[in-house]
């Protein structure tokens, strides 16, 4: 059943068989940094690395091995985290079965060197080492080493008693595809992000950490970065009114220009602007915000998620304390887009939280 919904968000009838650019993560469920440790030298997120455990060595290794069984997918791109893989798979032309069985050969590879882990760690933990990242000499020792163990395990407890063993990787790896050549940079950027952003993170764990029931007025939001913001003395609303888009469409634009220059002195001045930037002129307002590094509250559509972290766009405001994120609503995994009541509701919550007295 588990399996089934991870694969809910593939069209029916779609088997990927093409080629095509394919973005894939195997995740480590209860979150434990078996895969490595996170290594922050001086304090510094830009310099972080991930020292690799065995089993990340290993689970590097099986991904690097997907060309020997696939000769048509190429590994273009890999980043190991102490609790998830990313990699970025290149079909190069059209396979027979598709890239969900890729994938999934590749999962029944990882589970059984999660399943020797499991059981070699508990049993032996001094023969299961330790190795830095960069260390690719040892890939391929630790696979046959964990490989033994798999296959004396399986010989001595049978078949039915050694898939009975704990996996470690559970969960099915999630695949996306990427549409055009252009996603590619951005992709890759924001894999090879992933260790100077968890640094961040447990650096300033206080501006990732979800916070719950932040009271203002009677409304209790849930919320993401600096709380602090709600003390300040002036908060202004960002609000495109649709009478000012059609009037530039008609020519007209000065309205629209005026209002979004004065957004954006209000905020030099020290104004905290609140709005869920939704139409893409609030979202230009934003933008030229984040780029000038003035701070703001966010209101989002939808709730925080476990291990939840900002964008990229937000993520360096998070971390410098210059953004609040709010939501009202608990998190919908299901929720693609945002309907036109809840833009008014967030307006509406935009335009309560500008009343200082109902800031608390």
């Amino acid at each position: 059943m588990v399996e089934q919904k991870k694969w809910q968000w593939q069209e029916p009838g779609t088997t990927w068989k093409g080629a095509g650019l394919y973005h894939v993560t195997l995740t480590i469920p209860s979150r434990q940094s078996l895969l490595g440790s996170l290594i922050i030298p001086d304090n510094d997120p830009s310099k972080a690395i991930v020292k690799r455990s065995a089993l990340g060595n290993a689970l590097v290794d099986c991904l690097l091995n997907i060309p020997s069984y696939h000769p048509e997918v190429q590994i273009l791109h890999f980043c190991l985290m102490p609790d998830h893989l990313h990699a970025v798979l290149y079909v190069r032309r059209t396979m027979p079965k598709g890239i969900k069985m890729v994938v999934r050969g590749f999962w029944q590879g990882a589970k059984k060197l999660g399943r020797a882990y499991s059981v070699a760690s508990s049993i032996a933990p001094n023969t299961i080492r330790e190795n830095y990242q960069g260390g690719v000499g040892n890939l391929k020792e630790d696979t046959v080493q964990l490989e033994a163990v798999s296959a004396s395990l399986c010989k001595k407890l049978g078949n039915e008693a050694y898939y009975q063993l704990e996996p470690v990787f559970t969960e099915i790896p999630f695949i996306r595809s990427m549409g055009h050549n252009t996603q590619l940079p951005n992709t890759i950027r924001y894999i090879d992000m992933n260790p100077q952003r968890l640094a961040t993170k447990r650096l300033k764990p206080g501006y990732f950490r979800v916070q719950k029931d932040i009271m203002i007025g009677k409304r209790s939001y849930d919320g993401v970065g600096n709380t602090t913001l709600l003390m300040a003395e002036h908060f202004e609303t960002v609000h495109v009114r649709r009478v000012m888009v059609e009037e530039a469409k008609h020519g007209n634009d000065e309205p629209l220009r005026n209002y979004m220059n004065s957004c954006i002195l209000a905020a030099r001045k020290g104004v905290i602007m609140v709005s869920p930037f939704i139409s893409p002129y609030e979202k230009q307002v934003m933008m030229v915000m984040l780029r000038e590094k003035l701070p703001f509250i966010y209101l989002s559509d939808n709730g925080f998620r476990d291990y939840y972290k900002p964008t990229e766009a937000l993520f360096d405001a998070c971390a410098s304390g210059r953004i609040l994120i709010l939501s009202p609503w608990t998190y919908d995994a299901s929720k693609r887009h945002i309907s036109r009541v809840d833009c008014v509701a967030l307006n509406a919550m935009a335009e309560e939280i500008c009343n200082k007295e109902t800031v608390r």
